[in-house]
């Protein structure tokens, strides 16, 4: 049995629909995680999807956040959110909680569900801004919950990944020039430690070949030419547990999908398995 299953950071699905569409036509997923919906789970193109055979879960809340998995092997055991996930208090709520009693928001940045043969979580890690920056401590915080909420899984024999954008570089190989981002987010020790955290909970780097040029960069900027010029990045990842990785037989970035107006600032990542 052959299992394609793929993840793309979508930058708003209703905005993007009609690439969505024509993507999942012809690269045909049998899973695809979304990341970035930007709309809420009423507001999800459902039928648009159930047309292509895609049965849908969705988090999402109309901001700039949002997840979901499309599925044509079924979706069982949803779940929506990371157990003991932080909340985030924005600055706008923050700067009237002395006025009101502001609550952090639970941001939804994770979904998961078994897909047939294999579980899968769709994760979008927070951004975390600038170094320094609130947001910055509650995407190191975010990041131990995925850890925590994943190690049960990750020690079975189904065949489980983590698959999203997650906002970290993890080498200097994986971005077209680091000197660009010194100091910035993304490169930062404490992130690539959390992330590196993330794999020694029993989860392998499932690394893509490149379709184009010798680096599988899954991101670039739409400002100053980022795209034609490749000078991108790798910060979309499917991490694989010991039978999902046994299980590969390919994986590739989607470079072409990122071409042309209105489309995704990200291209999707693909895995095939064989099972």
């Amino acid at each position: 049995m052959t299992v394609r299953v793929a993840t793309w950071n979508i930058n708003s699905v209703n905005a993007r629909l009609p690439k969505l569409l024509e993507w999942l036509g012809t690269a045909a997923p049998d899973v695809l995680c979304l990341q970035e919906l930007k709309c809420t789970s009423d507001a999800f193109p459902y039928e648009a999807v159930r047309e292509l055979g895609y049965e849908a879960a969705t988090h999402g809340t109309g901001r700039w956040n949002g997840v979901a998995i499309l599925s044509k092997l079924g979706l069982d055991d949803v779940v929506r959110g990371l157990p003991n996930q932080p909340g985030y208090l924005a600055e706008e709520a923050a700067a009237e909680s002395t006025l009101i009693a502001a609550e952090p928001e639970q941001e939804p940045r994770a979904i998961a569900a078994t897909c047939g043969p294999v579980r899968v979580w769709s994760v979008y890690v927070p951004n975390g801004r600038e170094v320094g920056h609130p947001h910055y401590a509650y995407k190191l915080e975010w990041f131990a919950a995925l850890r925590a909420a994943v190690l049960a899984d990750t020690a079975g024999e189904r065949p489980f990944a983590v698959l999203g954008d997650f906002n970290v570089i993890p080498t200097d190989e994986d971005v077209w020039d680091p000197a660009a981002l010194e100091g910035s987010t993304h490169v930062t020790a404490p992130e690539r430690q959390a992330l590196a955290d993330l794999r020694e909970a029993g989860l392998a780097d499932v690394y893509p070949r490149a379709l184009k040029y010798d680096r599988p960069y899954t991101f670039w900027d739409y400002r100053a030419l980022a795209f034609p010029k490749n000078r991108g990045m790798r910060i979309d990842f499917a991490y694989g547990n010991k039978p999902f990785v046994a299980a590969v037989a390919d994986a590739y970035v989607d470079r072409e999908a990122r071409k042309g107006k209105g489309t995704s600032d990200h291209a999707p990542v693909v895995v095939d398995l064989s099972l």
